[in-house]
């Protein structure tokens, strides 16, 4: 009776575990490829900002996103509308990796794009300075934040 008991438990404890690490490993492959886009973004810094730039010769907002996110393995849409309105879902708190998107006024369509990098700053394509890591509390941009995406 003590055998089957201890093999029980045994029994109960491994199955445990191996949930409890593909869940681990679930959590490992996403913060990877939110990671590797940021080091590919941050790798840019300083490129120019050229309209519809999608390489390292110069970005836009959206190809700066779409390429850092391609480079680590996950395909996004071309434009910040796209990407508001396409795949992903609204994180209920933001997360490094994460979409955010920006607005001239509340009522219109996202037109800019960037991505958070944690503790309150985020790397764009800024079409004044190029390739930049700037606070999401940055006077032009804060006010016209509309939400975030999570790929």
């Amino acid at each position: 009776m003590l055998k089957k008991f201890i093999l029980a438990i045994t029994f109960v404890v491994s199955l445990s575990s191996l949930f409890a690490n593909m869940g681990d490993k679930a959590e490992a492959a996403t913060y990877n490829y939110h990671t590797a886009a940021i080091h590919i973004a941050e790798s840019n810094i300083g490129v120019p900002y050229r309209y519809g730039g999608m390489s390292p010769s110069g970005f836009d907002c959206s190809g700066l996103v779409k390429y850092s996110y391609a480079k680590a393995g996950r395909t996004l849409n071309r434009t910040a509308a796209q990407m508001y309105y396409g795949n992903g879902y609204k994180p209920s708190y933001l997360q490094a990796g994460d979409l955010l998107f920006y607005a001239p006024t509340k009522a219109s369509a996202p037109t800019h794009v960037a991505i958070y990098i944690g503790y309150g700053k985020m790397i764009m394509a800024s079409s004044s300075r190029g390739v930049i890591i700037t606070s999401t509390s940055n006077s032009y941009w804060h006010p016209r934040y509309v939400g975030a995406k999570r790929v």
